[in-house]
Order: structure tokens, then C-alpha cells, then sequence
């Protein structure tokens, strides 16, 4: 059994608690397509936020969606000047049979963050 991290991040444009389950629901979802992911198969989830944005705990999202068995843990990302705002990054260990290559997942502003992982696939 192999252990990989699967990365991801997105935006929302105002902090409301109805934009930050949306946007966190469109990343898990998406995440979860890209990599074919077994809910069974996973170890555990971080979230963070950035400051600007406390109207909701993106795990809430998970658990939504059915990850009610499936360790999850939010946390406010550092600040950094000139860092990118209103972001939700996430991070997912998995594990997986054969070692796999993990697909990472940047939305809608986040795409700014990794430009070399945004296209070939993914979104």
C-alpha cells in the first residue's frame, strides 16, 4: 500500500458560508473525478483558508458529501504578503495499491498558484 498527497485549491469571490461550501464542494468533486477516488481509500484531508475568509469550515463540504468516516482538519493557511486571497487549499492522503501519480487540482484564482499544472487534464 502506497501513501500519496493530492493538492488542490480554490477561490471564492465574497466570505459567505454559502460560497465557501460551493467552491469547496467543486474542488472535492473534482479532485475526486481526476484522481478516481475511493472514499474507503482515504487516510485523511487538510484544509486551509486564508484569514479573509471564516464563514465556514470547508470540511463541512466533505461531510456533505459522505465523508463522514474520513479524518478531516482545518486550519488557517500562513500570511504572506502578496499572497493570494479568499483561497481554500486542501490537501488529501490516499492510499492507493500501486503508486500512483497524483492529478492536482487549481481553480477558478487558485490557477495562478501552480500555471504548471493547470491544462493536460486538469482543470
Amino acid at each position: 500500500m502506497f501513501l500519496i498527497g493530492i493538492r488542490g485549491a480554490t477561490t471564492v469571490t465574497i466570505n459567505s458560508r454559502k460560497e465557501i461550501l460551493e467552491k469547496a464542494r467543486e474542488l472535492i468533486l473534482q479532485i475526486s473525478q481526476e484522481n478516481n477516488l475511493i472514499k474507503e481509500n482515504i487516510a485523511s484531508v487538510f484544509f486551509t483558508m486564508t484569514d479573509d475568509i471564516n464563514a465556514e469550515f470547508p470540511a463541512v463540504a466533505a461531510r456533505e458529501l459522505g465523508w463522514t468516516d474520513v479524518p478531516l482538519l482545518c486550519t488557517g493557511e500562513i500570511k504572506v504578503a502578496k499572497a493570494l486571497e479568499k483561497c481554500i487549499r486542501i490537501l488529501i492522503h490516499y492510499n492507493c495499491e500501486v503508486k500512483t501519480k497524483a492529478k492536482h487540482v487549481y481553480l477558478h484564482e487558485a490557477k495562478k498558484l501552480r500555471p504548471d499544472l493547470v491544462g493536460v487534464g486538469r482543470t
